[in-house]
């Protein structure tokens, strides 16, 4: 009896995929039953569960949905899910949202006596899923980390940040979504949360802009004004007062944040083109070019400027560096 409870206790790595039907208990119960044998249909015609045996796959009826744990592999309900929003696009009466969770699972005996599962991998799929609103397939970080080293996969993979969940857990999830399936809008419970980052990205840059930019008046009025002796970049027939500011580096590991370098170098441009005596060179004609010492003065001569503005942008955390 010892060893039977063991064997069922006993803990191995679940790959689960936890769907809802969005707005379920508001139908009539005629409604209910079809629109789950409507949905039921859909996931049975799937590859993944259609073809997987007991051992591969355990279906879980949830009531309003259902939980599938597949043994395999990490991939198999990510692509269930695909499936599965593709088909519900000939399906626009039924809504559904989807999470995908990799974790511990267990084998326990219901009341009936038959063998179920249940565990933390389950519970935080269910997590995940609620994040979500209808057409949402979100993926926990743990499923991220792996799918995004596959190319079909990290081309459909967007972060979201993390969402609070039931007894203050945070999670950090991706949304899966591409041209023909999945919803590409920010779930409704982090959409606050990425107002409030987006707002903190804008007051950091504007910050650093006018950092640069008292930087650059002072440069500008000592060198322009008062006749102060500062090495210049010579350039044949380039007027003295004539400046071209480079597309500032994006020093940062996350592509994304390449907005901070774009709106500095777009910000000083708009300020220094509002002096009369300074000839100011326009992005377009700078964009081709990196911030790189080495070939300086042939670009000067190139854009036909005695002075060039570089740079640099790092964001560490949540500190912005404008060098």
């Amino acid at each position: 009896m010892a060893s039977e409870s063991e064997s069922n206790l006993r803990l191995e790595i679940g790959h689960v995929l936890f769907i809802d039907l969005v707005g379920y208990s508001k139908l009539l119960i005629d409604d209910q039953k079809e629109r789950l044998r409507q949905l039921t249909d859909i996931v049975l015609a799937t590859r993944q569960v259609g073809e997987a045996t007991n051992e591969e796959l355990v279906r879980l009826p949830t009531g309003d949905g259902m939980a599938l744990v597949f043994r395999n592999s990490l991939e198999e309900p990510a692509q269930c899910a695909l499936e599965i929003a593709r088909a519900l696009k000939e399906h626009p009466e039924i809504q559904v949202r989807m999470g995908i969770h990799s974790g511990p699972v267990s084998k326990v005996t219901d009341l009936n006596g038959r063998t179920n599962i249940a565990g933390a991998g389950i519970n935080l799929a269910q997590r995940v899923m609620d994040c979500g609103d209808a057409g949402h397939i979100l993926l926990s970080r743990h499923v991220v980390e792996d799918l995004a080293q596959y190319r079909q996969w990290s081309q459909r993979l967007h972060d979201l940040g993390e969402c609070e969940v039931k007894h203050g857990i945070k999670l950090s999830l991706a949304n899966l979504f591409g041209d023909d399936f999945g919803n590409a809008a920010v779930p409704a419970k982090l959409a606050g949360a990425t107002t409030q980052r987006k707002a903190t990205g804008s007051f950091r840059i504007g910050l650093a802009i006018a950092a640069v930019l008292l930087l650059v008046a002072g440069i500008i009025f000592f060198r322009f004004k008062s006749g102060a002796n500062f090495p210049r970049i010579r350039s044949a027939e380039a007027p003295p007062k004539s400046i071209a500011v480079l597309p500032f580096d994006n020093l940062s590991r996350d592509p994304e944040n390449a907005y901070f370098s774009e709106g500095i170098q777009d910000e000083i441009l708009t300020r220094l083109a509002k002096t009369a005596e300074l000839k100011v060179i326009s992005r377009t004609s700078t964009q081709r070019f990196k911030s790189s010492p080495d070939n300086l003065p042939q670009i000067a001569q190139q854009l036909g400027v005695e002075n060039i503005l570089e740079g640099s942008v790092q964001k560490p955390g949540d500190q912005v560096r404008v060098n």
